[in-house]
């Protein structure tokens, strides 16, 4: 080889040595280029890392992304193969990222930043991806199908983003992903059953979503998972009992869905598992024995369910339990005694059950135990003294039980104590002084119990303390100082006396004080004088004297004051209006004197005002017009005079007012016609002259409304036929003229009218309702009515000649019996006839006769009750309601019933083929404390349903007459309010479907000749079709509808029990509870509004009176799911009152 060629080979080979690989710089200079593209559609924070992406010069090493990038990391061939910009503080979209170049990542971690928009389906380009993490970011949008592509993938991290739609059902060709996380975001739809070919995944997060449908079996084949979260979900359905193939599952958390059905007991097959959660979910039945076989288990919380029977003995066995949660079930029977083994312990909350017998003593066993919850059973006994062995003790809860016997002095043990609740069982004896020893003890309850003796004044020493709440009880003696610093302070209705100490708020930080019905005297003290953080107190019903200007303060905070039944004397001052967060204000029965300050009317937040049995004296304030808030007005038994400011009609919300017995004059302003909302208006014994205002026809709400004793004139109001609810209304001592308005008839039935002295004249109108009303000292009215003269015409009748009319019976009685037996027969032939040849011949829709009668032929009970009615003469009637009149029919001797004739406008959107169906379905109810439906007749003319006759009429009737009310004692009202109980628990839960009543009130109460209860009109509005008027339109009586009906206008059981409860106070107080000032625990007792017209109970037939107060208060609860249900309180009464 020549020298030449040589050198020339030389150089070609040293030229090909040195030069770089074309293709690995082409590679990364397009990848670190296809990142800077992406970063410049970013927003970066100042000082961020990603400022080490800077383009390099042309001549520099082509490598530099991968050595000196943040975030950035290549593989051997200098291909980007990681990208981690995790908590970055980076903004953006993967709009312009490129997945088409970068398709060598294998781990994409953009995690914690605030990337939004949607994951483009090109992430599919990523095929060589094993971790992804778009967690905790804004992302939007559906997962992309296209990710079920991604098949080397074991990590993905999809939580904490705004992502919406259906999981894919791609996402089970993930074979190799052991983690799966799509919490927190806004997935709808069902699982899908192809996750079930994850068999390698680890721990799958689906919960914080709004997915439903069922969980689907498949997930038993993940045999690998050891976390399934799908809490806060909308799944429905059962729990699969595929699930107890997870051998290693370690955390199992379904709570907060819509679950359904029984704990399958193949879950007690997890025996890896440590946490099991079910709660709030709709789950029944028992709790498996078989869950005592978990034995690793620490956490098992099935609460807020509909769990029953008893809590298994075996979940004693559960030794490295620590938190064992069952509150809010339908648990029965006893704690069982094992539970003592669960030497881990540190929460036991088994509250809002049925849980009864005693308290195990064994708990005193659990020294770890920080929290034990078991108020809301039926527990009974003794608290266990073993109590004081729970030395690490924070919360004891044990309140609305049936305990008995005293409060065990080894609580005093407890130092690590924060709250004590004892309130609502039967504790007697006195207040250990050992709990003065309790220096962690923030509040104490020991309320509503048969406690005797005087408050420990070691108490006083608990510098912790908040709480002390005492009331009602029987405890005595003075109340002790050194209770300065408390927040809340509640010593009502027991037997203290004395004055109050003078370091009450001495903390300044007092807020809550209630000292009513006790024998307090004397001054309220200085530092209640001046005690700024006070927002609630009530001082009613004691002995307390003192000027009223000198004995209270301005109190910026206050929202409740009662002093009323005190002897507080001397004049309002105007401070009161400088108290701007008031709500209630209560000062009746006192001595108070003066005129009421103007100043009021800036109360603007004020609701009630109660000034009523004192010695004020002057006009009403007109600037009481700019109280917009108010609800409740008193100022009856004053000496106030003058005219009813005009001004007041702005108070357009006002629900009650009373102005009673006064020296006030003038007209009744037509300005009322703004108190739309008013149900109680009383303005008797004044001086008020002229006319009734027309204007009043506008308050539809009222149901009492008391004009009496006044000096009004001329003629009654024909408007006053639009009061359609109205249950009192008396007009008496005036000097009313003209004639009853034949409007009077259009008023509901059972009302209370007095009419007498008055100067009225003409024929009274033919209504029932004019049977038991007072209209004597009228001596222009006839008709006939008890100790009226009879009208001319009547009197012309009366002269006719008694034989004619005898001779026409004779004649005429036996040839309509003749013919109606002719019809009877030929009826009875034509029936067997038509039933022989068409037994399934539709209804005739187009007004026929057609009837479906159990106990009475139709066509003979059609004529017989035209007759018995007289054609549903008015004088027949002793009752209107909401769907029709009812009339008494006598239809033998001695064979009453009543027949409601449906209005027109009820019977028109009646589908009668399924009318049918469901009267004889209600016809087919059977219990003693509902009325019975004997079936429906109808014809073109008149559609009526026939029910049993009730002697004593309705209850509402009774309670409303002072006569009549003192023949109901307290044995009978509890029996009564027993047995609606009792129809109502029937109707709910033992009817197929439930029955919903919708109108539960005293008018639809009727009592027999025993007073016993029944239950009326309890299928009317079932009867009728779901879009007629009487449906739509807020069911049920005002003053007893459950308050969520106003905005759900959906009747549910719920709303019934709330009815109730109404009911239940009413029977106790004898009048509508609404015109209580409270119906809180320590006011709402017999000592505090039992009906006075009746003597006080036996102290065994007291405890059974406040029994059904207690339990009446339960029914009104405003949340509808804290209500008990009718069963719970069938029961209730069934356990307590035998």
């Amino acid at each position: 080889m020549s020298s030449s060629n040589f050198l020339f080979f030389s150089l070609a080979l040293l030229i090909i040595t040195l030069s770089p690989i074309p293709n690995f710089a082409s590679a990364s200079l397009k990848e670190a280029n296809a990142l800077l593209k992406w970063k410049a559609s970013l927003t970066i924070p100042n000082n961020s890392l990603l400022s080490s992406w800077i383009p390099f010069p042309m001549n520099s090493n082509a490598s530099v992304p991968c050595s000196s990038w943040f975030g950035v990391v290549c593989n051997a061939d200098g291909s980007i193969h990681k990208l981690n910009l995790s908590s970055s503080g980076l903004k953006g979209s993967l709009h312009q990222f490129s997945f088409s170049l970068l398709y060598n990542l294998t781990h994409f971690d953009l995690a914690m930043n605030n990337f939004f928009g949607p994951i483009p389906p090109e992430i599919r380009l990523l095929s060589k991806l094993v971790y992804l993490d778009f967690s905790k970011n804004k992302f939007s949008g559906v997962i992309p199908p296209e990710i079920g592509n991604l098949h080397r993938l074991t990590n993905l991290y999809l939580d904490s983003n705004n992502i919406y739609g259906l999981i894919p059902s791609s996402l089970g060709d993930l074979t190799s992903l052991n983690f799966l996380y799509l919490r927190q975001n806004q997935l709808s739809g069902p699982i899908p059953i192809e996750l079930g070919n994850l068999t390698s995944v680890t721990t799958l997060d689906a919960s914080n979503n709004q997915l439903s449908g069922s969980i689907p079996s498949s997930l038993g084949d993940l045999t690998s998972l050891n976390v399934l979260f799908l809490y806060t979900n909308q799944l429905s359905g059962p729990i699969p009992i595929e699930l107890g193939n997870l051998k290693f599952v370690t955390d199992l958390v379904v709570s907060d869905n819509k679950l359904s059905g029984s704990i399958p007991s193949s879950l007690g097959d997890l025996t890896s598992l440590n946490s099991l959660h079910l709660s709030q979910n709709q789950l029944s039945g028992p709790i498996p024995i078989e869950l005592g076989n978990l034995t690793f288990l620490t956490t098992l919380d099935v609460s807020n369910n509909q769990l029953s029977g008893p809590i298994p003995s075996s979940l004693g066995d559960l030794i490295f339990l620590k938190i064992l949660y069952f509150y809010k079930n339908q648990l029965s029977g006893p704690i069982p005694i094992k539970l003592g083994n669960l030497k881990s312990v540190t929460d036991l909350v088994v509250s809002d059950n049925k849980l009864s017998g005693s308290i195990p003593s064994s708990l005193g066993n659990l020294t770890t135990l920080n929290f034990l919850y078991l108020h809301h059973n039926q527990l009974s006994g003794p608290i266990p003294i073993e109590f004081g062995n729970l030395m690490f003790l924070t919360d004891l809860h044990m309140s609305s039980n049936t305990l008995i016997g005293s409060i065990p002095s080894s609580l005093g043990d407890l130092t690590y104590l924060n709250f004590l609740y004892l309130r609502e069982n039967q504790l007697s004896g006195s207040i250990p002084i050992a709990l003065g020893n309790l220096k962690s003890l923030i509040k104490l309850d020991v309320s509503n119990n048969q406690l005797s003796g005087s408050i420990p004044s070691l108490l006083a020493n608990l510098s912790n303390l908040q709480l002390l709440s005492f009331r009602v009880n029987k405890l005595s003696g003075s109340v002790p100082q050194g209770l300065g610093s408390l927040h809340s302070l509640e010593l009502s209705h027991n037997h203290f006396s004395g004055h109050l100490p003078e370091d009450l708020c001495h903390g300044g930080k007092l807020r809550h004080l209630s000292v009513a019905g006790n024998h307090l005297t004397g001054p309220i003290s200085g530092g209640l004088r001046n005690c700024p953080s006070l927002i609630r107190a009530r001082f009613d019903q004691n002995q307390f004297i003192g000027v009223i200007s000198n004995s209270f303060g301005i109190y910026p905070r206050l929202k409740f004051l009662d002093i009323s039944h005190n002897n507080f004397h001397g004049q309002l001052s105007q401070n009161w209006s400088k108290c701007k967060n008031l709500t209630s204000l209560v000062m009746a029965n006192n001595n108070i004197s003066g005129n009421i300050p103007p100043e009021f009317g800036n109360s603007t937040q004020l609701q009630r005002l109660d000034l009523s049995s004192n010695h004020m004296v002057g006009e009403i304030p007109k600037e009481f017009g700019k109280m917009k808030s108010m609800l409740n007005l008193f100022l009856a038994n004053n000496q106030l005079s003058g005219i009813i400011p005009p001004e007041l009609g702005s108070c357009d919300l006002l629900e009650v007012f009373d102005l009673s017995t006064n020296r006030l004059n003038g007209s009744i302003p037509r300005s009322i016609s703004q108190w739309e909302h008013i149900h109680y208006l009383n303005l008797s014994n004044n001086k008020l002259s002229e006319k009734i205002p027309s204007d009043i026809g506008k308050l539809v709400h009222l149901t009492e409304l008391d004009l009496s004793q006044n000096l009004l004139t001329n003629e009654i109001p024909s408007e006053v036929q639009s009061l359609k609810i109205l249950k009192i209304l008396d007009l008496s001592h005036n000097r009313l003229s003209g004639s009853i308005p034949n409007a009077f008839t259009s008023l509901p039935s059972g009302i209370d009218i007095d009419l007498s002295n008055n100067e009225l004249t003409g024929p009274v109108p033919l209504s029932s309702n004019f049977v038991n009303a007072s209209l004597q000292g009228n001596p222009g009215l006839c008709g006939n009515f008890t100790g009226l003269k009879f009208c001319a015409n009547q009197i012309s009748e009366k002269k006719n000649d008694p034989f004619h009319h005898q001779l026409i019976l004779v004649i005429m009685l036996p040839l309509i019996g003749a013919i109606l037996l002719g019809f009877f027969m030929c009826g009875l032939i034509a029936y067997r006839k038509q039933k022989r040849h068409s037994p399934q011949k539709p209804l005739d829709k187009e007004g026929g006769d057609y009837f479906s009668i159990t106990s009475f032929d139709g066509g003979v009970a059609y004529d017989d009750i035209l007759k018995a009615t007289n054609n549903f003469d008015e004088a027949y009637s002793i009752g209107t309601g909401g769907y029709g009149t009812v009339y008494k029919a006598e239809l033998q001797p001695n064979n009453l019933v009543a027949v409601k004739k449906l209005h027109s406008s009820s019977s028109e959107n009646v589908d009668h083929n399924g009318f049918l169906n469901e009267v004889r379905a209600l016809t087919n109810i059977r219990h003693r404390n509902i009325v019975k439906l004997y079936g429906y007749c109808s014809h073109a003319r008149h559609s009526f349903l026939i029910y049993e006759y009730l002697e004593k009429g309705s209850l509402g009737s009774i309670l409303r007459s002072d006569v009549l009310a003192k023949e109901v004692d307290w044995l009978k009202r509890v029996n009564i309010v027993k047995a609606v109980a009792n129809g109502l628990a029937y109707m709910h839960h033992d009817c197929t479907p439930p029955i919903i009543h919708r109108d539960i009130s005293i008018a639809n109460i009727l009592l027999d000749s025993d007073y016993e209860a029944h239950i009326s009109d309890f299928g009317t509005s079932k009867l009728l079709k779901l879009d007629s008027s009487n449906w739509t339109a807020i069911a049920g009586t005002y003053g007893y509808i459950a308050p969520e009906l106003a905005y759900t206008m959906v009747a549910t059981e719920k709303c019934d029990v709330y009815s109730f409860g109404i009911v239940a106070v009413e029977v106790i107080i004898g009048k509508h509870p609404g015109e209580l000032p409270t119906l809180s625990a320590d006011y709402l007792v017999l000592a505090n509004v039992g009906d006075s017209r009746i003597p006080l109970p036996s102290p065994q037939v007291e405890k059974q009176v406040n029994l059904v107060l207690n339990i009446a208060r339960a029914c009104l609860n405003s949340n509808p799911k804290e209500r008990p249900i009718m069963r719970q309180v069938s029961n209730m009464f069934m356990k307590d009152l035998l």
